[in-house]
C-alpha cells in the first residue's frame, strides 16, 4: 500500500474516483447507523473538490482504495472524513491512513467523530489510541461519538 498526499481540487479524475469511494463508504455507514443524513454521502464532485481539506490517499497496485481528509491549525487536526472502498475494509487501509495523519499531527491534538452505531470505526479509532470524549446528537436523531487523540 502506498500513501500519498493528493489534491482532489486540482485533479478532476481523482475527485470523481474519490467521490465514488466516499459514496460507497458512507452508504455502508448509513446502513450501520440506520441514518443516511451523513453530509458527505450527499456531496457531488464540485462539493468534494471545493472542500477546504488536506488529503492523503491510499493506493494498492495503483488503484485508489481509500482517503482521509482533514483540516488543521496550530493546535489541532480535525479528521473530517475517512473513506475506504468497501472491498478493502478490514485490510488495514483506514488504520494506515489515520496513522499517517497522526504522524503529521506531531504534538497537536487530533479529533474525529463517527456514527454512534458504527462499531467497526469505533473499534479502529480506540485501537489507534483515540479516547471517547462524548456522544452528541448533531441533528435530531443523528448521534455521533467524538474522539480525541493526544500525542504521548
Amino acid at each position: 500500500m502506498r500513501i500519498l498526499q493528493v489534491v482532489p481540487g486540482s485533479d478532476p479524475e481523482l475527485a470523481r474516483t474519490l467521490l465514488e469511494i466516499q459514496h460507497a463508504a458512507y452508504t455502508l455507514e448509513a446502513s450501520l447507523i440506520l441514518d443516511d443524513r451523513i453530509p458527505a454521502l450527499h456531496e457531488d464532485v464540485d462539493d468534494l473538490r471545493s472542500a477546504q481539506l488536506l488529503w492523503l490517499a491510499a493506493l494498492v497496485d495503483g488503484r485508489l482504495v481509500g482517503a482521509v481528509g482533514w483540516s488543521e491549525n496550530e493546535e489541532e487536526l480535525d479528521v473530517d472524513r475517512l473513506v475506504v472502498a468497501p472491498d478493502m475494509h478490514r485490510h488495514g487501509v483506514g488504520s494506515a491512513l489515520v496513522r499517517a495523519v497522526l504522524q503529521r499531527a506531531g504534538q497537536r491534538r487530533t479529533v474525529v467523530s463517527t456514527g454512534c452505531n458504527n462499531i467497526p470505526a469505533k473499534i479502529m479509532y480506540e485501537h489507534l489510541g483515540f479516547v471517547r470524549v462524548e456522544d452528541e446528537e448533531v441533528i435530531p436523531g443523528l448521534w455521533v461519538t467524538r474522539y480525541r487523540w493526544t500525542a504521548a
